[in-house]
């Protein structure tokens, strides 16, 4: 029997030993899955949290560093004592004996001035001249007003006399006697009341000259041809400045206030003249220390005849200390201006400013002589920033003794 070839097409054309041979596809287990995906969020997280860390760590150490170079640097150094004080400066306050603004005490329009900036004009001199014309019209009808109220009390004052003298012989009645004399002392009274406005106009009237009060020199004018004055404080016409005498007010401290008596003669210095020496004479004290500078307000007059001094500026005021007492050399640059006064920068308690007032005696340029405010322990900053205030805390660079002319 013949073996025909199979020509079925659903018949398989491969083989057993074709399908033994091809390789099997095993199904990933779960578990280990899991376990991948866990690695991957684990190694995320790790980074994320480095990450997080090391940002805060960068932050921490700038922090750090940007306190560490905030406070101002400075170098301190003791300060080194001095010879024993006999006499110390104060600053001294140069004004003009007799200091005033000069006002209009009327309104109208200013016809004249005859004296400017700088003239020197005696008392009673005519400064400046005021045109009233409204002054005057009330001027003229106070006194026509004050011409009718007198015509009107004589007229009333006859009559009164006339029925004083009738009523004695009954031949008026007491009623119109009483009335007429009553008359009589009303008229009386309007005219005292009508010279007292024309008194009181006259008086406004005068005011159109204007005078100057005291010897002394015109410092400011403020006015000029043809302006509206207004009576009253609103405008300064003139300033006028007594200065043939100078006062010098200074602040004494309360250690030496003792040591000054009135009638003491004061040397006085000015930079504006230089090496040359004036004397003043202590007239009067306040008597009183001042409680917030612990000061004595004191006046020295000084003899300006010359006219070598000019009120407003500003005098070295030499004072002799009766019993001598320590004194420290700090370097000029120590020294700290500010509006309260003069301050030298100490540190205390190691890092703090503390800003200490000081009475200066000597200065030769390059150091002063501290003759209040410090003592020979005290850190004494040489060269403060100009920003430095009390409180702060700075940075102690270098510390030395005793401190000398110089800075950082």
């Amino acid at each position: 029997m013949t073996n025909e070839p199979n020509n079925n097409p659903q018949t398989p054309s491969h083989s057993a030993h074709d399908l033994s041979s091809a390789p099997e596809q095993k199904p990933i287990a779960p578990g280990k899955a899991l376990i991948g995906v866990v690695l991957v969020l684990v190694v995320a997280i790790g980074l994320g949290v480095w990450g997080v860390l090391s940002r805060r760590s960068a932050e921490t150490v700038l922090a750090n560093n940007t306190q560490e170079l905030a406070p101002p640097s400075v170098i301190t150094a003791t300060a080194k004592p001095g010879a024993p004080v006999d006499t110390f400066l104060l600053p001294g306050n140069v004004t003009a004996y007799t200091d005033a603004p000069i006002y209009a005490r009327t309104s109208g329009y200013l016809t004249k001035w005859y004296y400017d900036i700088g003239a020197r004009v005696k008392k009673g001199a005519l400064l400046a001249e005021i045109a009233t014309p409204e002054l005057d019209q009330q001027l003229a009808q106070a006194e026509a007003d004050l011409t009718t109220a007198q015509a009107s009390a004589g007229n009333a004052k006859a009559q009164a006399d006339r029925y004083t003298d009738l009523v004695k012989s009954d031949a008026v009645s007491r009623q119109d006697t009483e009335t007429f004399t009553t008359q009589a002392a009303t008229t009386s009274s309007a005219v005292k009341s009508a010279q007292a406005n024309v008194q009181r106009l006259k008086e406004l009237q005068s005011f159109e000259k204007i005078y100057a009060p005291f010897d002394g020199v015109v410092t400011a004018r403020n006015v000029d041809t043809g302006q509206l004055i207004t009576e009253g404080g609103a405008n300064e016409l003139f300033h006028l400045q007594a200065i043939q005498t100078l006062r010098v007010y200074t602040n004494l401290p309360q250690l030496y206030s003792q040591s000054v008596t009135r009638g003491s003669k004061i040397d006085l210095t000015f930079a504006e003249h230089p090496g040359k020496i004036y004397q003043g004479t202590l007239v009067r004290t306040s008597d009183s220390i001042d409680p917030t500078s612990r000061t004595l307000l004191v006046e020295i007059d000084v003899d300006n005849r010359t006219g070598e001094l000019l009120p407003g500026s500003l005098a070295q005021v030499h004072f002799k200390n009766t019993a001598s007492s320590s004194s420290f050399i700090v370097p000029s640059a120590a020294l700290i201006f500010r509006k309260e006064g003069m301050r030298v920068g100490t540190v205390v308690n190691g890092n703090i400013a503390h800003l200490v007032p000081v009475l200066i005696g000597e200065d030769d340029g390059a150091t002063v002589q501290i003759v209040n405010g410090i003592g020979a322990n005290d850190k004494v900053i040489q060269d403060p920033p100009d920003s430095l205030i009390e409180g702060e805390k700075v940075y102690v660079e270098d510390s030395g003794s005793p401190a000398t002319a110089g800075g950082k």
